[in-house]
């Protein structure tokens, strides 16, 4: 019989460290419910001691979120671990994930303690979380780099202190499989009282390891993974998740484990999590990318049409991806769009439901057939949107090779239509300018991307972009099939979650008074 490896995801926590990656309350929310449909066995939800923001979402998930553990992470100190347990309350099974670093590097230049004093910090902190929970997790940073007989003892207190999970993390991603392998087997073989712990691995890319770092460590007495959905995460990321775990039901014959992951699940939530921070996930990306299960080889599409296994290793239906022959247009009704709808995986009401169906029917008219890729995207588009301070109402665009692009733009604010024109460096730069003159909110766009949700001449465009309002950083999500609507639509509702988050005390902060008191 094969042995359970647990799934500790950490998107919500470490995957949002990732440069340009800000999700609110309700984006959090969304993700973690997600997750749980997933069937992960912990979330790591946040850090509640670094923002009141951080705090927050943790309680939320907390409060909301059934099946998974919730976990908070928490240095050793006490004032970490009260914010973690005061976010944890309402928890079905809270979880408080503690950690202090453990490497000579760490410890000579960042925490300028000595190894005695880092025992007695783990001691402290595991023994004082455990009157919050009987489930903490303790974690020594830069674990990779420990002296491995250092590791044995840092093992060894935070055991006895009370630890029921000990996270052996990668930090930087240096080590090398069998170096890591090895580590995890000197840790199993000489922590005299192991046998009281779940021994986890949390493995950085930096080196495109971590995979194999990961299943490097299972083999060796490992039973829990700590990663993300899409490997997202600071520097080059964590351990994607849904590649150990298609590894290990892929090649069972190999390794011998199971999860309890519903891995029909897993492209819904990479696309999730794709959508909601901007991150876009690479063609070539193994088990999610768009590229994953398409062969443009004559020998390899011969091949998978008299026999799928003759270059498929993985059925895309485990993964959530289905084929289906009725193609939609103009002329489908509401009962073949919900119906499709269903089968890829969303459950609208009838609201969501009609909004959904007007947008379908628009895109229908400007396109003569529309993919599900079309259908997941206008659909995730409509049912994340925020309450809309701003709407754009029209567009207007003069521009060429040899003129100044000017752009007249028309927004619905405040029950009134606000229109104002700029020029810029080209049609888009424009248009956000004299969307700036209507909102007046002070902005600096950090990214814009366009991509392609499906190819032809009529695809549609996806437009993302990164604003940064304060000291906060917003992700704004358009789609038309019209480039300069797209980027229009994503830098509004960029603004409309930045209103969202800080309040109407934003809007209006550039304005001098002219005009109409809404422009320059």
């Amino acid at each position: 019989m094969s042995e359970r490896v647990y799934i500790f995801d950490t998107t919500l926590r470490d995957g949002e460290q990732s440069p340009g990656v800000s999700l609110n309350i309700q984006e959090k929310l969304e993700i973690a419910a997600q997750l749980a449909r997933l069937g992960v066995d912990v979330i790591e939800a946040g850090f509640p001691i670094t923002s009141k923001g951080d705090f927050n979402a943790v309680k939320a998930i907390a409060e909301n979120i059934k099946g998974p553990a919730i976990c908070a992470l928490a240095r050793t100190a006490e004032k970490d671990i009260d914010r973690a347990a005061e976010a944890l309350e309402k928890a079905e099974r809270p979880c408080i994930h503690t950690f202090i670093a453990a490497s000579d590097i760490h410890l000579k230049y960042k925490l300028r303690m000595t190894r005695e004093e880092v025992l007695e910090a783990i001691e402290k902190g595991v023994k004082y979380a455990r009157r919050f929970t009987d489930y903490v997790e303790y974690s020594p940073e830069d674990g990779s780099r420990t002296d491995p007989d250092f590791i044995c003892r840092v093992v060894e207190t935070a055991i006895k202190a009370g630890a029921r999970v000990i996270n052996i993390p990668d930090t930087v991603g240096y080590a090398t499989p069998d170096e890591f392998g090895s580590f995890i087997a000197n840790i199993m073989n000489r922590v005299p009282n192991i046998d009281q712990a779940i021994i986890s691995v949390h493995c950085h890319n930096d080196l495109g390891l971590a995979v194999a770092n990961t299943l490097a460590a299972l083999k060796n007495g490992a039973r829990q993974v700590e990663g993300t959905i899409n490997g997202i995460g600071e520097r080059a990321g964590n351990v994607a998740l849904e590649e150990v775990i298609m590894a290990l039901r892929t090649r069972k014959d190999r390794y011998g484990f199971h999860t309890k992951i519903n891995t029909e699940e897993i492209y819904r939530t990479s696309r999730l999590v794709s959508t909601l921070t901007g991150m876009k996930v690479a063609g070539n990306k193994p088990i999610v990318g768009k590229n994953v299960f398409v062969h443009e080889s004559g020998i390899h599409q011969d091949g998978v049409l008299k026999e799928r296994t003759t270059y498929e290793i993985m059925n895309p239906a485990t993964i959530g991806l289905t084929v289906n022959n009725i193609v939609l247009g103009k002329h489908s009704g509401r009962h073949a769009f919900r119906e499709r709808l269903k089968e890829l995986g969303f459950n609208l009401d009838e609201e969501a439901l009609n909004k959904a169906f007007e947008r379908f029917k628009d895109l229908a008219d400007r396109k003569k057939e529309i993919t599900d890729r079309d259908l997941e995207a206008l659909v995730e588009d409509e049912i994340r949107r925020v309450p809309e301070k701003f709407r754009l109402e029209h567009i207007h665009i003069s521009s060429g090779n040899r003129v100044v692009p000017t752009a007249t733009v028309g927004v619905h604010f405040d029950g009134q239509l606000v229109e104002e024109a700029a020029c810029g460096d080209g049609p888009v730069d424009a248009v956000f300018k004299a969307i700036d003159k209507i909102t007046g909110i002070a902005v600096c766009l950090k990214h814009y991307a366009l991509n392609a949700v499906t190819g032809g001449k009529d695809a549609m465009g996806e437009v993302v972009v990164r604003l940064a309002v304060r000291d906060k950083v917003f992700v704004g999500r358009g789609l038309s099939i019209d480039i300069i609507e797209a980027s229009a639509r994503a830098y509004i509702n960029a603004l409309n979650k930045a209103v969202f988050d800080f309040g109407d005390e934003i809007v209006g902060e550039t304005w001098n008074g002219n005009g109409n008191g809404k422009g320059e």
